[in-house]
């Protein structure tokens, strides 16, 4: 029997096929990752790395914290240190990437943003990564690699559990892979713990003895390798009491108090301290706003509230 269907030209099916594809590309565009666009580097000092579900962008901070490396009071040590770094990779010569370790609200993460202060008019600029968002690090770095500022990648409060994928990207980025280490970019990281992972008991059973040495085992030196990469190791110590009271009373006066009785300051500084169970620096900050704060509004100092 003859075939008596209607012939179909044959540019019909292939414009079909292409149409249909058409839609399917037009309905996945939405959910691709977009390019990472890069904002005004000359207008912002901070940036902020962020991703939401399959999308990063680097977003300007529109106002960073003004602190001066002249408000962290008991830190002077650990201040030249991190300061005399930052100024040797903002002039282009050798420097290093910097693990800030140590007792906590003793200035760690307040230090990194008043370098960042004082050198942003040399072309000091920061990137503050979350941990989680470390595998990004890579991404980052070719990001900016080639731009004239300076950028420390900073992360803050950093500590790892063993299989945690950030991890891995931070020693890559620290000891460089395959790729060249990119000259204008810096890594600085705070962290409570000196080798940024827990350390248990039973790790030390793997330590050998050969004759007179210690050999520590496999885990414990996978460990110690990671802050190992940080080239410049800064110890942050506890505030004795002295340093508590000198750092209570200078943001009293800073917050507006003008010659405050010393012995109610310093007694109510104790009794706050003793309160928190702490004499850090961040516990002598907080006091400082709450006995301001008091001492104004009962001087009638106290701005009123918009309406």
């Amino acid at each position: 029997m003859p075939n008596t269907a209607p012939e179909v030209p044959a540019g019909t099916s292939l414009e079909r096929l292409l149409g249909r594809a058409e839609s399917l590309l037009d309905r996945l565009e939405p959910l691709l990752p977009a390019a990472v666009a890069m904002p005004d580097c000359a207008a912002h000092i901070a940036f902020r790395w962020r991703r939401r579900n399959q999308f990063a962008s680097l977003v300007p901070v529109e106002r960073p914290h003004r602190i001066s490396l002249e408000d962290l009071r008991g830190v002077d040590a650990q201040a030249r240190l991190i300061d005399d770094n930052t100024r040797q990779f903002v002039a282009g010569v050798p420097a290093n990437n910097v693990l800030l370790t140590g007792a906590r609200g003793t200035g760690k993460s307040s230090l990194v943003k008043a370098v960042l202060n004082r050198h942003a008019g040399r072309g000091l600029r920061l990137i503050e990564v979350e941990k989680q968002d470390l595998v990004d690090l890579p991404d980052i770095v070719d990001l900016v690699g080639g731009l004239p500022q300076r950028f420390i990648v900073f992360c803050d409060d950093l500590s790892f559990e063993a299989d945690e994928p950030g991890y891995k990207a931070l020693k890559a980025i620290l000891d460089g892979t395959i790729a060249a280490q990119t000259e204008n970019v810096l890594v600085y990281a705070t962290s409570n713990r000196r080798h940024l992972m827990p350390e248990y008991m039973h790790e030390n059973l793997e330590t050998k003895y050969v004759g007179e040495e210690v050999h520590p085992g496999e885990t414990v030196e996978e460990k110690i390798s990671l802050s190992e990469r940080f080239g410049l190791w800064v110890s942050f110590y506890p505030f004795d009491q002295d340093h508590y009271l000198d750092i209570a009373r200078y943001w009293v006066g800073v917050l507006g108090v003008d010659n405050p009785d010393p012995e109610h300051l310093r007694r109510e500084a104790l009794q706050w301290a003793l309160s928190r169970g702490s004499r850090s620096g961040r516990v002598a900050w907080h006091f400082a706003r709450d006995y301001a704060g008091r001492l104004l509004l009962s001087a009638g100092r106290a701005t009123p509230a918009a309406d």
